[in-house]
């Protein structure tokens, strides 16, 4: 655990209500540290969908700044997670993005782990030695609705509450149902909450995102408004339901539990997210047609998901060192959809792709600026609340 300097706690405590963080938020290797140990080791983290492992055996990697997960489905089908740090003297275990295991072999000692995480065999290592205190130490496990999530803190944020409220509005989704149709990660040298700060605000979007401009309403709140009404409606006709959840920042659920969802207007002519409006790939789930919406899902404070009647967009936004971050974004499809016949991976990308290298220019020099020594945090816009709520949680979680 981290040492509660003076410096420490100074900075800390210097962030102002109602503006930006401060400089040493983004630069500060310290606060950086803090951020892994505090934040994200103490958050549920979507790390992928149960159609990337669906034989026993077959595994895969998420990784974070200096940690590194191996989740693998099991010999009786379950889905499991394993901090991949070897109980002997630390390597990894698991060196292989993604493949089939039998069993898991240290490539340094040969330490063998079952699927399960319990150690088979410590080698050579005397009549004394108990290979049961030894396994692979786990890590907490959600599948909801096919998408895998994964806590490594003792005691995780009590989030099945929210899971269980946001299950009947994305049921009709048939999230469980889908596959990953393509994945494209985008590097950014900016430290990794000034790209999720990015995704919580459309006050940069109708300056920065031309193509997205014009079909999400979200850059124009005003226009957005005249339009929802008309969205309900078409929504009901097509099997969604209309409800709104929303549980932001530090809620009674408790922190890190924030679970969101919302409908919103795309604007007219638009059927989906694509270049001219037009559907992409087959119906998600139980969908009878199009409604002109897409649906905000965060899952947790840090995963993001947009959903359209016919794909799915994840966000993740992965920290690899202090100024380093991962944009991650990966599209899904209805698993029985074929390519070509249903799709084409070019035309399904083409929004999310192009938005994303405007985000990866507007990050960079986001980061550029904010290293100056003259930097001094701004006001925040009305436009920015999704910020003021990350902030909430996030400040109180680092200092906890």
């Amino acid at each position: 655990m981290l040492q509660h300097t003076d410096e420490f706690a100074r900075l800390i405590q210097s962030p102002v209500e109602g503006f930006a963080l401060p400089r040493e938020f983004y630069t500060s290797r310290e606060i950086y540290e803090r951020d892994i140990e505090a934040y994200w080791n103490r958050s549920w983290l979507w790390v992928g969908h149960v159609s990337q492992i669906p034989e026993p055996g077959d595994y895969f990697l998420f990784d974070y700044g200096p940690e590194s997960i191996i989740v693998v489905r099991d010999r009786d089908g379950e889905v499991r997670a394993h901090l991949n740090v070897c109980r002997h003297r630390g390597s990894r275990v698991c060196v292989e993005r993604e493949g089939k295991a039998r069993l898991f072999v240290c490539p340094y000692h040969a330490w063998t782990f079952e699927l399960s995480g319990k150690l088979r065999s410590g080698r050579a290592m005397g009549q004394e030695f108990d290979p049961a205190d030894y396994g692979l130490f786990p890590a907490h496990v959600i599948v909801f609705q096919g998408l895998i999530l994964v806590c490594t803190a003792d005691d995780p944020p009590p989030i099945q509450d929210g899971l269980d409220r946001l299950a009947p509005l994305s049921e009709p989704f048939g999230l469980e149902n889908m596959k990953i149709a393509h994945k494209a990660v985008y590097p950014v040298p900016a430290n990794w909450k000034l790209a999720l700060e990015n995704y919580m605000e459309c006050y940069h979007c109708a300056p920065s995102h031309q193509e997205y401009a014009k079909s999400h309403t979200l850059k124009a709140p005003q226009d957005m408004e005249k339009l929802v009404e008309p969205l309900k409606k078409r929504s009901e006709g097509i099997g969604l339901p209309t409800a709104i959840l929303n549980e932001t920042g530090a809620n009674a659920a408790g922190l890190g539990a924030d679970v969101y969802y919302r409908r919103y207007p795309l604007y007219e002519g638009y059927q989906t997210g694509s270049r001219d409006g037009t559907p992409l790939a087959p119906l998600l789930g139980s969908l009878t047609g199009f409604d002109g919406g897409a649906t905000d899902i965060q899952l947790g404070p840090l995963n993001n998901l947009l959903v359209y009647a016919d794909h799915v967009v994840g966000y993740r936004f992965l920290p690899r060192g202090l100024q380093e971050t991962d944009i991650e974004v990966i599209w899904f499809v209805r698993g029985d959809a074929e390519e070509p016949k249903d799709y084409a991976t070019q035309d399904l990308t083409w929004l999310w792709h192009v938005t994303s290298l405007d985000d990866e220019r507007i990050i960079r020099h986001n980061q550029e600026g904010v290293n100056s020594y003259h930097f001094r945090p701004g006001p925040l816009a009305e436009m920015e609340w999704g910020i003021r709520g990350f902030y909430k949680t996030y400040l109180e979680m680092i200092q906890a």
